[in-house]
């Protein structure tokens, strides 16, 4: 399904027999789980390679006039600053695919939120992304965020996949999309990957997704 720009300016939106409460104007899409990943597991050509897919796959549905960038951290790694994934999207409000309002702004995305989960985290094409009795499972994915939407501070684990560079050696921090499993309900921040290769990430129920942020 292609997104379509539209504008609604209504209290409610109906879609496919839903009602959705709209606390904002709905301006297109402006929140995605990729539907696929570069597939190299944990190496996302860094924090640039991962916006530019984010941009390329938005373009592919449609919604390629907006400014994309993927919801990841990165860790003070070899001189390179720490940067958080909530300061790089923007400030909302953020639509999914369907026209759900996921977030209002950065703090309701963070503090309050409870909106993401199966039936919202749709990919770029509205469709839903595998999880917890799917098979195969897709759900874990790739933030390498705190649940605050911070970075992690300095310590001895990987927790982004040397930065978003490696397909080997290390680790990344991963949210639920379905906020299930292990009883952590955490949409990014659920436990580390095993690993940083593309079978590592399949076989602890993940395919090296990420979240895509409008951020104009």
């Amino acid at each position: 399904m292609k997104y379509m720009p539209a504008v609604i300016t209504a209290s409610l939106l109906t879609l496919s027999g839903s009602v959705f409460a709209q606390d904002a104007e709905f301006t297109g899409m402006s929140f995605f789980v990729t539907s696929e990943g570069p597939g190299n597991g944990g190496n996302l050509g860094g924090l640039a390679g991962a916006d530019a897919h984010c941009q390329a796959l938005a373009t592919a549905a449609g919604a390629g006039n907006r400014t994309w960038r993927a919801y990841l951290s990165a860790e003070t790694v070899a001189g390179q600053p720490r940067l958080n994934a909530r300061d790089r999207i923007g400030s909302g409000p953020w639509y999914n695919a369907n026209g759900t309002l996921i977030a209002s702004n950065v703090s309701d995305l963070h503090l309050y939120n409870r909106t993401i989960d199966k039936n919202t985290a749709l990919d770029e094409n509205g469709n839903q992304i595998n999880g917890v009795g799917d098979s195969p499972n897709r759900h874990d994915i790739l933030t390498g965020t705190q649940a605050d939407g911070t970075a992690f501070f300095p310590d001895e684990a990987d927790h982004t996949c040397n930065n978003w560079t490696s397909s080997g050696e290390g680790s990344a921090s991963v949210g639920h999309s379905d906020r299930h499993g292990g009883g952590n309900l955490s949409w990014n921040a659920a436990h580390p990957s095993a690993g940083c290769s593309q079978q590592a990430l399949i076989q602890t129920g993940g395919d090296g997704l990420f979240y895509c942020f409008a951020a104009d």
